[in-house]
Formats: structure tokens, sequence, C-alpha cells
């Protein structure tokens, strides 16, 4: 049987068909450079690889690379539009105000026909009343400094004296962080003027008044709290609104991003939930009436007058003057003169204020009782920041100020914990 013999391939010969084969070194060498040639025209002709990924998995990669850069980045643009869209809600809500006081005021004196009611269902009050004519003369050096301070013709404004000058510092140190420019302290004492002028403060006193500077010096917090209704007056007369504030507030968000403007008085309530704060039908037990036992009453939790917003309106004077009227007559509370003055209509021998006004929504301008009781219990509502929180419920104010900042500012979950309900 015939074997077949070995053929040597091209790479084993030198030469001819008949040469003598290479050396072991030789065919070594021959093999390198004829892979470096291969690789160089694969080079040329598949610059990209011989195995290139799919657009997709290349799209997938940068994807997955820039996710975190983007997440973030969308979270911040959607806060900028979402306080962006505030400002312009807030804007719009003026500007309807203000078409409302035109249209109010273009009416006045006109023919009745005028105020024709239309179809059922359309007919709905004017609930805004036209501010008054600014009036410069009664204060010129106060209506300079309210010039350069206000936005808008609105600011907001704290009363104060030396027995709240660290709580005072808190307040306007967050007012500065949360970026609100127009607000001014109205100094009672001479360290507090100075302690705000050290401070980059806007400060304005007013001249000598016995009556009100004896107060003012020494007084306690209620007291000096009434003095603000003597102090105001002068602030509408030149045609400003005002956000009074207490100094026991501490400031999260603009506040003037949240007010509707369309009453005189725009007030937070001191109610907990949405029945005390906006009212209720409360009925009343008496058995002794037989078929005619229950008699139904119309409750609602007071406003607080620590901090609400006020327009230059002449109802907004007049319940100034009536409240500090009576504060000098009657031993009284200003927070229930201010409500009483407020709420309650007229009847005989009693003429009432005809002062349209708007509940504050508990949620944004919150009191301490909602936060303690309700809110930090709650892992939805924990989520919500307020614009303002008013320490009013509490006799600690410095140490639950401090803790709601901790909270809601510098994030520390658990700052509110160590506290009870109401005051020990």
């Amino acid at each position: 049987m015939a074997l077949a013999g070995r053929r040597d391939g091209p790479l084993m010969l030198r030469g001819g068909g008949g040469g003598k084969p290479l050396s072991h070194g030789s065919r070594i060498a021959v093999a390198v450079a004829v892979g470096i040639a291969l690789g160089c025209v694969c080079a040329f002709l598949y610059p990209d690889g011989l195995f290139r990924p799919s657009a997709s998995a290349l799209q997938w990669s940068r994807h997955v690379d820039s996710t975190a850069c983007e997440s973030s980045g969308r979270v911040t643009n959607l806060e900028s539009q979402l306080a962006s869209l505030e400002r312009k809600n807030a804007e719009l809500r003026r500007q309807i105000n203000e078409l409302s006081m035109k249209l109010q005021l273009a009416g006045q004196g006109k023919d009745e026909t005028l105020y024709k009611a239309g179809p059922f269902g359309t007919v709905k009050a004017l609930r805004t009343n036209p501010t008054v004519m600014p009036d410069e003369s009664v204060n010129s050096r106060l209506a300079k400094i309210l010039g350069e301070v206000a936005v808008k013709k609105e600011l907001i404004v704290a009363l104060a004296n030396s027995n709240v000058r660290e709580m005072l510092e808190v307040w306007f140190t967050n007012i500065k962080r949360v970026g609100v420019p127009n607000f001014l302290v109205v100094a009672l004492d001479d360290n507090i003027e100075s302690f705000c002028k050290s401070n980059g403060v806007l400060v304005y006193r007013r001249d000598p008044d016995e009556g009100i500077d004896n107060i003012a010096k020494t007084g306690g917090n209620h007291a000096v709290s009434g003095l603000k209704f003597r102090v105001l007056r002068e602030f509408l007369q030149l045609g400003y609104s005002i956000l009074l504030s207490d100094i026991d507030i501490i400031f999260l968000r603009n506040p003037f991003d949240h007010l509707y403007r369309d009453s005189d008085v725009e007030s937070m309530s001191d109610g907990h939930n949405n029945m005390t704060a906006y009212g209720f039908n409360d009925v009343f037990d008496e058995p002794s009436m037989g078929w005619a036992r229950y008699a139904h009453t119309m409750r609602i939790w007071v406003y607080n007058s620590g901090f609400f917003y006020i327009r230059p309106t002449i109802p907004s004077i007049e319940l100034l003057d009536r409240v500090a009227d009576r504060l000098s007559h009657e031993k009284a509370w200003d927070q229930a003169v201010f409500n009483e003055e407020l709420f309650f209509p007229s009847h005989p021998g009693y003429e009432g204020l005809y002062a349209s006004r708007r509940t504050m929504d508990i949620y944004l301008f919150m009191n301490s009782k909602v936060l303690f009781k309700t809110v930090r219990k709650d892992a939805q509502l924990k989520k919500l920041k307020p614009v303002i929180v008013h320490l009013n419920y509490h006799p600690d104010k410095l140490d639950r100020m401090k803790a709601v900042i901790e909270f809601y500012v510098n994030g520390k979950q658990d700052a509110l914990q160590r506290f009870p309900d109401g005051s020990e």
C-alpha cells in the first residue's frame, strides 16, 4: 500500500518547490512578519475593532455614568422652577386684586345698574377693599426708610426690645438665610437699635413718645405686643402692606410667595386642625329644652396677632385704631381684643368692623401646637416644609426655635423628639 507523503507548505520551503527547508528560527521570523502584516491590514480595514459594541450599548454606558449627575441636576432644576412658579402665582394674585380694586373704584358713584345681579351661580361680591392714598406728611423719615427697603410696597415688620435680643438674632438670621430683603426692625430701646446696626439689619427708631416708650423699654411680651397696633398705623397711612411678625418665629421660605392679598387682614391661626382653624358647626346640648335641646353654634379658634398680613385700607386702619383705643383703657390681652374687633358683628349698641379677613394655611404658616402635637408624629406631614413656624404655644421659645432650625434646615430628624407636646 502506498502511503501519501507529507507535503511541506509554502512556509516550510525556501525558493522553488524543490528548495531546501527553512530552519526552525527562520520559520518563526517569517510567521511573526506575516502576523504583523495581517494586523496592519485589519487595523486599516477595521479601525474600531473587529468586535465593535453597538450604538445602544455605548449609549447605555454613557447613560449609567451620567445618571447621578442628571438626577441631581433635575432635582435642582425642578426646585428652581417651583420657586419661580410660586412667585409668578403670587404676582398674578396681586394683579387680580389690583384690577378688582380698580373695578370697585370705577363703580363708586355710578348708576345702580352697574350692580345688577347676573345669572344664578355667577354672582360674586368684591372682597378686596381699595388702598388708601399714601400720605408722606405723616412721617417723612419713615417714608424714606420704607421706600428703600420695601419690595412692591410690602415688608416684614417686627417690634423688639432688649428682653428678646437673643431670639431677635435667630429671627433675622433666618430671614436673611431664606433671602428675604424687605424686613425692618422697630427698635424699642437704644440697645436693640445698636444691636441691629452692628449686624447689618435695617432698624427704625420712633420719635420719643412717653406713652409708648415706658412700655417699650420695660414691658413684657404681651405689653410690647400691644404696641404694634399703634406703631403700624403710620406704615399703613404711608401706603405699605405689612407682614407683622413676632420674634419667636422661624422663617423657612419666602412668605410673600404664599399670600393671597385679597383681604384686609390675612392671619395665621391658633387652630391645630382644619376644624379649629377654619371653623365648624358646634352643637350645644341643653336637655331641659326637650325638642329644642340642640342649638347650633359656629366656632373658630382665634387669629394669632403675632403674625398677620395687613393691607393699607380704611377697614385695616380702623381695626388698628379700635384695638389700640381699647388697650389704652382696658386691662386686656391684645390678641383677644384683635379677634373681638375682627369677628363680633354689629348688634344693638355696637357697630361692628366691616373688614375682610382670610385664614392662612395652618401647615404653611404653622403654630407650634400643630408642629409638636401632630406634624412631628406623622411620617407624611414631616416631609412638608412650612413657610414659617411660630413658637407661640410654648414658653421655652428659644430652645425650640433652635430645634426647628436643626430639623428643617440642617436635616436632623430627631431634633424635635426630646420636647413634650406642651409645656412642663
